[in-house]
């Protein structure tokens, strides 16, 4: 969105539209395509009177025209506790019926509580009063010439919580006006990203216990986790946090957080940043949602970069409250972003269920949402696709499986031991993987600290949200630099394997350094050697006494995928990601092996 100095907003597209609805948000995991700040910000003016000409194409335009119909719209600043000034939009219904709320805190974007205008004036044609704002200290800043700044409309004052007590705090606030303005039903908190975790936060601290259901989308049950496991940092995420703010770092974090932040960068006082994280954590309280009993509906990715879905998975088999949770192919909010922004052709189905679950448990409608299994995962890639000639892109024509199951325990119907070996049956550089009789006594080698073409994602968000797409990243693994990673891969599968579920890896593992990471990347490789990542998960090692053997287990990010028969297996361990911090030293030697029968096996489950 441009400058508030700068009065232009522009027309928009069908190939706008399109072009969202296709190919995402995000041009990177720090840019949002601008076509979604071009409608949000027309849709704005046209609500609120200031378009000196049509900016919206027809369907937008009726949108506009049904809900200005029905409801009276509103631009107010809402003040905290602490007199700070939150940036909010309501839609409120003209009517005298009482009629429920849903209360949107913005996600972690420049653009606060604007990006997502379409998906509020869809709630508000489905019955509900519509209540937006943006978290403090979110939302574009300029500097002036001369010096100084100033603020877009939608931004909020204060600086970011990062969804502490002040945030679940404003949150309780937000209700109150929402109360006195719009004395509704029922009280709903819908978020996407950073405002789904605030929505949980605030349903589980609001001292009057007021909400009365939650959808987080693309959301994190540890905050903790996900900033730091298996003593490792996910500095990538980070660092595409820090710089979406929408300004400069010392106007958006106050002192405490941005030696917070900086600590966190430099690997230091990590346990001040985790007690921070579970501050920060819906788990953390999940016995107050429990007790309250507030419906909470989840929705998170597969290869999720900023919140991995292990810690969400965590989250919700703690939850006793009626729940859902949906796992998608790709990465963060690559399923609901584009649907929360412009029209579909046909449904956006992360989006049509989360407003089913507010419309049984706010509006009381009778849908299918009891009949309902709590889990639906999406199953990675079993999309039917063509080729648009055009662009040389796939295009899904059919769309991937879903599978139901009760809970999270019967995703996972049985598990599989495979083995690490000395030798693979069909490629000597490599060890094996075999279901059969383990193998003690060999070894694999690697020089450590260089990064290699086996790396998780290839960007942030991108990869993952080209995979929700139809277009899954090809791994050539020919091109897997042997002398700075190992592999074990299996002999070509006799029958297909359904994998459901997190798997497990233990290893013995030796090296030449105090300190090393181990990236364990898990494949399915096709008769032409092409691959595709199944799951992932880092490790790092400190304290280690050089050439001493230590066997360590950990666990690979949950996964929902179809190896067909006449693949292969294939676990990478390579000392270096882009995703993640690492304590690889350059020029060290790490060692695999396996000091008896069981000290090197993946526990793979099985659906």
């Amino acid at each position: 969105m441009s400058n508030p100095q700068d009065d232009a907003v522009s027309a928009v597209t069908t190939a706008q539209l399109s072009r969202i609805a296709g190919n995402g948000l995000y041009t990177s995991a720090t840019s949002i395509d601008p076509a979604a700040a071009d409608v949000a910000q027309a849709l704005i003016a046209t609500l609120n009177g200031s378009a000196e000409q049509p900016l919206l194409p027809a369907e937008l335009q009726k949108l506009t025209e049904q809900v200005q119909a029905k409801a009276s719209i509103g631009f107010p600043r809402i003040t905290a506790d602490d007199g700070v000034s939150l940036s909010a939009h309501t839609i409120k219904l003209n009517t005298t019926e009482p009629r429920p709320v849903v209360i949107v805190p913005a996600g972690w974007t420049p653009f606060g509580w604007a990006l997502f205008e379409y998906a509020y004036l869809q709630l508000a044609l489905r019955g509900y009063h519509v209540l937006a704002y943006t978290p403090r200290g979110l939302g574009l800043t300029f500097p002036v010439p001369g010096g100084g700044y100033v603020d877009a409309p939608f931004t909020s004052g204060g600086t970011i919580d990062v969804a502490g007590p002040l945030d679940w705090a404003d949150g309780s606030t937000v209700i109150d006006y929402a109360v006195e303005h719009f004395n509704p039903s029922r009280i709903a908190f819908l978020g996407e990203s950073y405002g789904s975790g605030i929505s949980q936060l605030v349903a589980a601290h609001d001292p009057a216990a007021r909400v009365d259901a939650v959808v987080a989308l693309s959301t994190w049950g540890d905050l903790a986790d996900s900033l730091y496991q298996y003593e490792t940092r996910h500095l990538a995420a980070v660092t595409a946090l820090i710089n979406f703010t929408g300004g400069p770092l010392e106007r958006k974090f106050d002192p405490a957080t941005r030696q917070l932040l900086e600590d966190f960068l430099a690997g230091r006082n990590l346990d001040l940043v985790v007690a921070w994280g579970k501050e920060r954590s819906p788990r953390s309280y999940v016995d107050q949602t429990n007790a309250r009993g507030v419906p909470t509906f989840l929705s998170n990715t597969w290869h999720e970069t900023l919140f991995p879905a292990g810690q969400v998975v965590e989250h919700f088999q703690q939850l006793t409250v009626p729940k859902h949770l949906n796992l998608w192919i790709g990465d963060h909010a690559a399923p609901e972003g584009a649907g929360l922004t412009v029209p579909f052709s046909g449904p956006n189905l992360p989006v049509d269920e989360a407003f089913a679950w507010l419309d049984h448990h706010v509006l009381g409608t009778d849908n299918g949402v009891p009949g309902w299994s709590p889990v639906r995962s999406q199953i990675m890639f079993t999309y039917k696709t063509r080729t648009d000639p055009e662009t040389g892109q796939n295009v899904i024509t059919e769309p991937a499986v879903r599978e139901d199951a009760d809970s999270w325990a019967d995703v996972t119907k049985s598990t599989e031991q495979w083995y690490l070996t000395g030798t693979a049956a069909d490629d000597r550089r490599d060890g094996g993987l075999v279901t059969g009789a383990p193998e003690a006594g060999w070894k694999q080698e690697f020089t450590a600290g260089e990064l290699t073409d086996a790396t998780a994602v290839d960007e942030i968000i991108k990869t993952g949200q080209a995979e929700w797409q139809g277009n899954p990243k090809a791994y050539a693994t020919d091109k897997f630099d042997r002398r700075h990673l190992a592999v074990w891969s299996s002999a070509p599968l006799p029958a297909a394997r359904r994998v459901r579920g997190i798997p497990e890896l233990t290893l013995t593992v030796r090296s030449t350094a105090r300190a090393t990471t181990l990236v364990a990347l898990l494949f399915d490789v096709s008769a032409d050697d092409s691959a595709r990542i199944i799951t992932h998960e880092p490790l790092t090692l400190t304290d280690l006494t050089p050439g001493q053997d230590l066997t360590a287990t950990w666990k690979l990010q949950p996964a929902g995928y179809d190896l067909a028969a006449d693949h292969r297996l294939m676990l990478v361990l390579t000392s270096k990601d882009p995703l993640y911090s690492d304590e690889s030293a350059a020029g060290s030697t790490t060692t695999i092996t396996s000091v008896d029968d069981t000290a090197a096996h993946l526990l793979l489950p099985l659906g």
